[in-house]
């Protein structure tokens, strides 16, 4: 069985490896097969399922249970039966077979269509009865409603054979000159034929009138396309009641609309070769077209290619099983081809072994088709030697290079290259060395930033796998964790063990540290000796770790003292540092410009702003908390609330003394006025 993948749809060609010929023994079949592994390995799911030299035509029943296929030569037709997985018989014939349709539900009535203008009629014994039609015939279609079948062939007229009453009818007279494909609706029994000038015209059967004619030819030139001649129609199929989709002889597939004259999609296979079949796949809205060269399944709502299949041998027809994803065609070679793609569906109730066993390959992955090629450029093939085979069969073109043997490719090379020899003696010898390499201290690779922080991180992830259970799960890494990734490289991040923080947390992690500055020496000396690749004996084992427990709590409070004590000298060298550097400066004088609109009063005011807008802000709200423009108060929630007095500027300072002026002077003016009111009324009582 042979495995190829094409956009990630996988299938599997059941009739992959070698056949044994017919006139050979059960008996050297057998000593054969106990040989050779790839006859022993080959599946054939049906026992026999070939012809003698091409097979030409294939059909299903519509049970499933039978296979019929026609070929030559001697020209005759072979049944297979899929529930005893055999043959079941051959019948030969007087002529090659053209296409053949299977009447029943099973082989009980077959008709075919042969070379020489003879159709024949075949029951469940044999041959039942033979007529001619009167021109060569390519193609015929059975109306069931009406028993009669529909032939089309070098001729205008589609003569019409009624098997009911057992005798031709009227013909149907077209304005083709000839005719190569016909097809009936299975729904409202719509007869079309595909024409040579690369028209479909249909026809109504119960009136025998036309009711319409596609101008195919017309719609598949695009504007990109170049066409030599005027393309035929070559394939003809029905898909429910409104689709129909038309192959065309120049390689397009058109599918329509009946209720439309232009083509919802036109695809090209761009090997300018005759459709030779389409089929429809509903499960996953697909169509499969095929030419002499290759398979092609799209969707046909977009057109979006699904898969593709191309043969070693030319195709002559393409069958699919009904509901399953089991694909057989006709080839131009002995053996007729069965391939299995899980993607479309099921394989059929007769072989569902298949499912288990391509479960079990994707299980454990095996060959595939080209692991027994080589794939070269034209600059390998010239340093072979083997620029001359370019365009002959040795050689299969694909993207920017080709396909060769394997085989061949190794002669090849043993040939260009003599000294191949010493290249393998050459790998050999490294690889000695990488082993040798191995045995040596293995070197810890540490990133650029925060090598003490990696190297600490590495110690206690060994200490874990020491000390963690086995059915405990691995903790992630943090050097592997892509979001601390930035922590080891960013120059940013680094630690600063000089900190006031760091040393005040971590009072012990001086003498660690200590530990790990030796070991981060040793190992990028062994980095170093790595880099210049001088081999030199093994040294002696670093210091090993003190085994004193740090974790005292004297020493730590003793630690943190004298850290304190270390931070507190630092300071005041700091300051001292500070005093000598402002009694070396020289102060100059400075020139300040006063802005519009305010008033200069003192150089006091703006170096107090000045001092003031250095400060922190906790600096400042300390200050204006004392100054009582700020109040901060704790509240029931657990948070804190600030209150804020605004500033009041100059001018809205002299506003508010202009003001209260006012209103002391407005405040006299009623009392005198008010003392000379009451002296007034004196005044009258008196009287």
């Amino acid at each position: 069985m042979q495995v190829s993948s094409l956009n990630e749809v996988k299938i599997y060609s059941l009739s992959a490896g070698r056949s044994l010929p017919e006139w050979l023994s059960d008996r050297k079949k057998r000593a054969l097969q106990k040989k050779d592994v790839d006859i022993r390995r080959r599946i054939e799911l049906i026992q026999d399922f070939e012809m003698p030299t091409v097979s030409t035509k294939i059909k299903v029943s519509r049970d499933g249970q039978y296979i019929m296929a026609a070929g030559t030569y001697k020209p005759r037709v072979r049944c297979y039966d899929t529930y005893q997985l055999s043959q079941k018989f051959e019948r030969c014939l007087d002529s090659e077979v053209v296409t053949f349709e299977i009447l029943s539900d099973d082989y009980s009535k077959i008709v075919f269509l042969q070379c020489g203008r003879f159709v024949e009629f075949h029951s469940q014994h044999g041959h039942y009865y033979k007529t001619r039609i009167p021109k060569f015939g390519r193609d015929f279609s059975y109306h069931y409603p009406s028993c009669d079948l529909y032939f089309v062939g070098a001729s205008s007229e589609v003569y019409r054979l009624n098997l009911e009453q057992g005798r031709f009818l009227n013909s149907l007279q077209t304005d083709a000159s000839e005719s190569n494909v016909c097809d009936i609706n299975p729904v409202h029994f719509l007869f079309a034929m595909g024409t040579a000038e690369g028209k479909v015209e249909c026809w109504d059967p119960r009136t025998r009138n036309r009711v319409g004619v596609l101008d195919c030819a017309l719609s598949s030139v695009t504007a990109d396309a170049e066409i030599d001649g005027l393309p035929s129609v070559s394939a003809l199929k029905f898909d429910g009641a409104l689709n129909m989709a038309v192959g065309t002889t120049t390689g397009q597939v058109l599918l329509y609309d009946l209720r439309s004259s232009n083509p919802l999609i036109v695809k090209d296979h761009h090997y300018g070769l005759p459709i030779k079949s389409i089929q429809f796949q509903h499960q996953l809205d697909l169509i499969i077209s095929a030419d002499s060269r290759i398979i092609k399944m799209w969707n046909k709502d977009t057109g979006k290619i699904f898969t593709s299949m191309e043969p070693e041998h030319d195709i002559n027809d393409v069958c699919l099983y009904p509901n399953s994803g089991m694909l057989m065609t006709a080839n131009e070679a002995p053996k007729m081809n069965i391939y299995y793609i899980p993607v479309l569906g099921p394989a059929p109730k007769w072989c569902s072994f298949l499912d288990n066993l391509t479960e079990e390959l994707e299980e454990s992955p095996e060959s595939t088709v080209y692991d027994d090629y080589k794939f070269v450029t034209r600059k390998d093939l010239e340093n072979l030697g083997l620029a001359h085979l370019i365009g002959s069969s040795l050689l299969r073109a694909y993207m920017h290079g080709f396909f060769m043997d394997i085989r061949l490719y190794h002669k090849a090379k043993m040939m260009a290259n003599p000294f191949a020899y010493e290249e393998y003696r050459r790998e050999k010898i490294r690889q000695k060395i990488e082993e040798t390499r191995a045995q040596r201290v293995q070197l810890k690779k540490l990133p650029k930033v925060n090598k003490e922080l990696a190297l600490k991180l590495i110690e206690e992830e060994e200490e874990q796998q020491v000390t963690r259970k086995r059915k405990q799960k691995n903790l992630p890494s943090l050097l592997k964790d892509d979001r601390f990734k930035v922590m080891f490289e960013n120059p940013d991040f680094q630690v600063d063990e000089q900190s006031e923080e760091f040393r005040l947390l971590n009072p012990l992690v001086s003498k660690i540290s200590e530990k790990r500055k030796r070991k981060l020496k040793i190992l990028e000396e062994l980095e170093a000796q790595e880099q210049e690749e001088e081999e030199e004996p093994e040294g002696k084992a670093s210091d090993a770790e003190s085994s004193e427990s740090s974790d005292d709590e004297k020493g730590w409070v003793e630690e943190v003292r004298k850290q304190r004590k270390l931070l507190r000298q630092e300071e005041k060298v700091k300051r001292q540092e500070r005093f000598k550097e402002d009694q070396q400066t020289l102060l100059k004088p400075q020139f300040f410009e006063i802005k519009e609109g305010e008033e200069f009063r003192s150089f006091k005011d703006s170096a107090k702003k000045q001092k003031l807008m250095k400060k922190t802000l906790g600096d400042r709200l300390k200050l204006e908390e004392k100054l009582g423009t700020l109040n901060v108060s704790d509240t029931t929630v657990g948070s804190k609330q600030a209150t804020f007095k605004l500033k009041k500027s100059e001018q809205q300072k002299k506003q508010q003394e202009a003001e209260k002026q006012h209103r002391q002077e407005r405040k006299t003016l009623r009392r005198s006025a008010n003392h000379l009111k009451s002296k007034r009324g004196r005044g009258r009582l008196f009287r």
